[in-house]
């Protein structure tokens, strides 16, 4: 699978603090990856459909990892707040 949902350890909460924040309102938009992106969900609730049908779930608590190539289409349930990194 294109996306990885794991509950996050120490470490990776550490190394997530530093990591820039992203916030997005309650919506639907088509979303592609050109690298691979990490994240820790602070706040809020997502669906994330990827381009072959599956389907996940993720919010606040969550470490997700997206692969790079990823199309997917992102529905945003709840207003999210995420550190996020690409690489």
């Amino acid at each position: 699978m294109d996306i990885l949902i794991k509950k996050p350890n120490e470490e990776d909460k550490k190394n997530a603090e530093n990591w820039p924040i992203w916030e997005k309102e309650i919506s639907e938009f088509p979303w592609e990856y050109d690298e691979n992106e990490t994240c820790l969900v602070l706040e809020g609730k997502a669906i994330v459909t990827a381009e072959d049908g599956s389907i996940v779930e993720f919010g606040a608590g969550d470490y997700v990892e997206f692969a790079k190539g990823l199309k997917c289409t992102w529905k945003i349930i709840e207003p999210i707040r995420k550190h996020y990194k690409f690489g």
